[in-house]
C-alpha cells in the first residue's frame, strides 16, 4: 500500500523532471532545427525544387523564389538543395532586390562549400557588396531612395572577406572597407582597415596602395585642422613603412614627395610657435624653437628669420 503511493507520488515528479531537463537541453528556437537525410526527405525536395522550376518557367518569379527557398531551407540534405539556393538568389537579384539576395548567397556559401556553384556565387555576392559600396544599391524608406548606411556596406564586404579569406577577393573586398571609411572621413577605421589588409595579405596588389593610403589619411586629417604633432609623426611613419615594404611601387615618388612637404610643415610650425613666443616676451622658449628650425633647416628663409631673431635675442 504504501509503495504503491509512493509510486503514485515519485513518479510524476521523476517525469516533470524529465521534462524540465529536455526542455534545458533542447536546442534554442534561435538555432535551425535538424532537417532529416534520407531518400523520403530527397524526394520531397526535389517536388518542391520541380515546382519552383515550373513557376518559374511560367513566369511567376515570386512563387518559384518561394519554392527554391522551401526546398533549400526545409531540405538542405537534399541533392537539389544548392540548386535551389542558388537560383533563389539568382532570381532575388535579377528582380532588383539586391540585399536579399547577397543574403541569399551567403546561406548557399555558408551551407554549400562543396558545391561547383561556390565559386560563381562568391563572385555574385561580391558583386553585390561592391555596387553597394559604389552607391548604385539603395534603400527604399518611405518612398525615398537613399544610400545603405556605411556600417552596412562594410558588414556586407566583410562577409565577402571572411568567405574567400587569402583570396584577391578577400583582399578586395578589404581594400574597400578601407575606402568607404576614408570617404566618411573615419580616421580610424580607414587606416585599421587599410592595416588589417597589409598584415593578411602583405604581397596583394592591393598593399602597396593601402600602406599608402595610411600615411594619406593621416595627412587629410592633419589638413582638416588636426594639429596633434603624433598625427604628422604617423604620416611620416606610414609613408617610410611603405617605402621600405613596397620600394618599387609607382607611387614611391609621390610618398617622398609628401614626406618632404611634412618635413617643410613641421619646420614651419616650430617656426610659428617660436614666433608666438616671441611676441609674448617669453624669450627663453623662443630661443628653444627658433634653434630647432636652424638644426633642421641649414638654410632657406625660415633659417635666415630664425637667425636674425636669434642673434636679436643676444645669441
Amino acid at each position: 500500500m504504501l509503495c504503491g503511493m509512493t509510486q503514485r507520488f515519485i513518479f510524476p515528479l521523476l517525469c516533470g523532471a524529465a521534462g524540465l531537463l529536455m526542455l534545458a537541453c533542447s536546442p534554442s528556437t534561435d538555432l535551425p532545427l535538424m532537417t532529416a537525410n534520407n531518400p523520403q526527405a530527397s524526394v520531397e525536395g526535389e517536388v518542391l525544387f520541380q515546382q519552383a522550376k515550373q513557376a518559374e518557367a511560367s513566369g511567376h518569379t515570386k512563387r518559384a523564389i518561394k519554392r527554391y527557398d522551401q526546398a533549400a531551407s526545409d531540405f538542405p540534405f537534399a541533392p537539389c538543395a544548392p540548386q535551389a539556393r542558388f537560383r533563389q538568389a539568382q532570381l532575388l537579384e535579377q528582380s532588383d532586390q539586391s540585399l536579399e539576395a547577397f543574403e541569399a548567397y551567403q546561406k548557399f556559401l555558408v551551407r554549400f562549400q562543396a558545391s561547383n556553384l561556390y565559386s560563381a556565387a562568391l563572385t555574385s555576392q561580391a558583386k553585390i557588396a561592391h555596387a553597394a559600396a559604389d552607391g548604385s544599391i539603395k534603400k527604399n524608406f518611405l518612398g525615398l531612395h537613399s544610400r545603405l548606411a556605411t556600417e552596412k556596406i562594410a558588414e556586407m564586404l566583410g562577409q565577402v572577406r571572411d568567405n574567400a579569406p587569402k583570396t584577391p577577393t578577400a583582399a578586395r573586398a578589404q581594400f574597400t572597407i578601407g575606402q568607404i571609411y576614408q570617404d566618411e572621413h573615419d580616421v580610424a577605421k580607414s587606416i585599421a582597415a587599410y592595416r588589417q589588409l597589409v598584415r593578411d595579405q602583405p604581397d596583394c596588389s592591393e598593399a602597396p596602395e593601402a600602406l599608402f593610403r595610411v600615411g594619406v589619411v593621416l595627412t587629410e586629417d592633419a589638413n582638416r585642422g588636426n594639429r596633434n604633432q603624433a598625427t604628422l609623426d604617423l604620416a611620416r611613419e606610414a609613408y617610410n613603412d611603405y617605402l621600405t615594404q613596397y620600394p618599387s611601387h609607382h607611387r614611391s615618388a609621390e610618398a617622398r614627395q609628401l614626406l618632404a612637404n611634412l618635413g617643410s610643415r613641421e619646420l614651419q610650425g616650430s617656426f610659428n610657435i617660436a614666433e608666438y613666443y616671441y611676441k609674448i616676451h617669453q624669450f627663453k622658449s623662443a630661443k628653444v624653437y627658433y634653434r630647432d628650425v636652424l638644426k633642421r633647416a641649414p638654410s632657406g628663409h625660415l633659417h635666415e628669420a630664425s637667425r636674425a631673431r636669434l642673434k636679436e635675442l643676444g645669441e
